[in-house]
């Protein structure tokens, strides 16, 4: 592959549009406003925001708690959203969640409690139940929501444990709803290129996948040092964008793991889960991915994916914002790298247009219940792995 080859493969994975599998036959395109181009031939073309659905035909998302990344990520991004409108809230404070609703103009009849959940039935408005609490509270929430016959996207992981994964996917399929998992970065533009370029050969034959996520956590208080409410430490909130990331773009399963695992026993915070698992995953290909990830360190995102052609590496990485991807390849006697300019979109807007998609189109959503499943059933045997200190060989 020449450089120009290259160049181009990696910049037609990255004109791929807003949401995941988006077509020029989107739900609102007969509403897509063009503008002029007024800027010589060297210039990108320009091309307006949207097309948006008018209010009233938007899908309506019910937010079940109002925790920190509700506020901070996932409310404000409906400011961008082509399809959603959130509708309702769910909250245990009344006083907080009606503050809330007055700023994204909700209704207090759209505030409810979790003993009034049950009463979304009965507002046309909700379409959907985003389910952003505490791990060990997916399961109930996601449950109650198909009983009421609502859609659900819930954030991962899914559960804490694949037997609650397979729960909550009978109860939606017996509902006949759909369910979809937020695995926000596969929707994310730089993950999307990098997937697509290693697809289309741009890496040759990929070998090596590298990844850590870690941050320092702070308040031994917290649900997510709680081993009930988060279902394990590190490995299941920021280690599994690592495991998720390597099965996406390689578009693979692995078939054996193995893995250590880190408990201080003198530090407040990791009485009940872990600080740190570094864990390697084994792919039929032959393809080797180690990652790492912790709870007890200074802030820290990464991937690399290594072909037998060429490297990608996205630095940052699994961040909301800012992520970065460049490729290095040879060309004759000279190493050269290449760093795409893919503009940034926000990443909870995207998914939540993709599952208002799904729905206004009948079909299922690109990351379903069984994509969070395979994960639960992953680190079920990563966990296994580091207990037994041998490698766990996975069913196919």
């Amino acid at each position: 592959m020449t450089r120009r080859e290259f160049v181009r493969s990696v910049g037609v994975a990255s004109a791929v549009p807003g949401a995941f599998m988006q077509n020029d036959q989107s739900p609102n395109a007969a509403n897509e406003v063009q503008l002029s181009q007024i800027h010589g031939p060297s210039e990108q073309d320009e091309k307006a925001p949207g097309p948006f659905l008018p209010t009233k035909r938007r899908i309506g998302y019910a937010i079940v708690g109002l925790g920190r990344l509700s506020l901070d990520q996932i409310l404000p991004a409906f400011a961008v959203s082509q399809y959603c409108t959130p509708v309702a809230l769910v909250s245990g404070d009344r006083t907080k969640a009606l503050k809330i609703a007055d700023q994204y103009g909700i209704d207090a009849a759209g505030v409810y409690g979790y003993d009034s959940f049950e009463r979304l039935a009965e507002n046309p408005r909700v379409d959907v139940v985003y389910v952003v609490l505490p791990n060990g509270l997916h399961a109930e929430y996601v449950t109650r929501a198909a009983k009421i016959k609502k859609h659900v996207l819930c954030e991962k992981p899914m559960a804490v444990s694949s037997q609650e994964a397979r729960t909550m996917i009978r109860s939606c399929k017996a509902a006949g709803v759909k369910l979809m998992i937020a695995y926000r970065q596969q929707y994310e533009p730089n993950n999307k290129a990098l997937r697509q370029s290693i697809a289309n050969g741009a890496l040759g034959k990929v070998h090596g996948f590298v990844s850590s996520n870690s941050q320092q956590q702070g308040d031994p208080t917290q649900w997510r040092l709680n081993l009930k409410l988060a279902g394990g430490g590190c490995l299941p909130d920021v280690g599994l964008y690592c495991l998720n990331a390597a099965r996406f773009l390689s578009g693979e399963e692995p078939s054996e793991v193995s893995a250590t695992i880190w408990q201080p026993r003198d530090d407040p915070r990791f009485t009940q889960v872990e600080a740190s698992c570094s864990f390697t995953l084994k792919f039929p290909s032959g393809l080797i991915a180690s990652c790492s990830t912790s709870y007890d360190v200074h802030k820290s995102q990464f991937l690399r994916i290594e072909g037998d052609q060429a490297w990608a590496e996205l630095s940052p990485a699994f961040a909301y914002h800012g992520n970065k991807l460049r490729y290095s390849k040879l060309q004759g006697d000279m190493e050269t790298e290449t760093a795409p300019q893919i503009g940034e979109k926000n990443q909870f807007a995207l998914e939540m247009d993709h599952f208002a998609e799904c729905i206004l189109e009948k079909k299922e959503p690109h990351t379903p219940g069984e994509e969070g499943l395979r994960d639960h059933v992953i680190m079920e045997a990563i966990y296994q792995a580091a207990h037994s200190r041998k490698s766990v060989v996975l069913e196919a």
